[in-house]
């Protein structure tokens, strides 16, 4: 099994941190988030990589030629203007049979196993995994009469679920590979043939979108002997 990355983008909504480098290269604990990412595919045995790059390119190759040798690391210069169904379009034809694809800056303690399991019990060419919706406000709640009892920060709200960008793809996948935009062209044309199927995660998952973002996720690294999207991925370097 091989994964790829989508690593190509501008991340114009972490400027200006990203004038001076791309955004899977901006640090969360003192490393980039790209290594983050490929360590949780790694720790689980996974440590096939093809880093679909673009805006760049040069920096995620330095990056790449830094990873562990007993990785196979290959990166592909998709372009800088190309979008997301362009980039995987551009690295579809090398990726076999059955692949993983996931973005360079979402961290999560995905059981990458247990997807894959929920992936080959079904028919469908494709599979994403949901998250329930992280609010981005605080909530309120009230009793009967309008008196507000509870607080909550930020909470995830269960009853809508977001593309949490860790998939497994079957190589007939590449029938509904029409348009630029992985997520609005692709996934919506594989959703309509009912080819798509999702696999809920309840687990821990951020995206660093913003500065702020890695702000956060870096102040998580900071409280505990591994980050919380390093859980599942040590329980599987145990043998699990």
């Amino acid at each position: 099994m091989r994964t790829l990355i989508l690593c190509g983008g501008k991340g114009t909504r972490a400027y200006p941190s990203t004038t001076s480098v791309p955004k899977p290269l901006l640090e969360v604990g003192g490393r980039p988030v790209l290594g983050h990412v490929m360590d949780i595919y790694a720790a689980q045995g996974f440590t096939d990589f093809v880093l679909a790059a673009g805006f760049k390119a040069e920096a995620v190759a330095a990056f790449a030629a830094t990873c562990p040798t007993d990785w196979r690391v290959e990166v592909r210069d998709t372009g800088e203007e190309a979008n997301t169904g362009a980039r995987v379009a551009a690295c579809a034809g090398e990726m076999g049979e059955r692949f993983f694809l996931t973005y360079a800056d979402g961290l999560a303690d995905v059981d990458l196993r247990e997807l894959l399991d929920f992936h080959l019990d079904h028919e469908g060419a494709a599979t994403m995994t949901t998250v329930p919706l992280p609010s981005q406000y605080g909530t309120i709640e009230t009793d009967g009469a309008g008196r507000v009892v509870r607080f909550r920060e930020k909470p995830r709200l269960p009853d809508h679920w977001i593309n949490a960008g860790f998939f497994v793809l079957d190589r007939r996948f590449r029938t509904w590979l029409a348009g630029d935009d992985f997520e609005r062209d692709v996934l919506v044309a594989l959703g309509e043939a009912g080819e798509l199927f999702a696999h809920r995660h309840e687990g821990f998952w951020r995206s660093l979108d913003t500065y702020k973002d890695a702000l956060e996720l870096d102040a998580l690294c900071r409280e505990g002997p591994r980050p919380p999207w390093a859980r599942t991925a040590a329980l599987a370097g145990d043998g699990r």
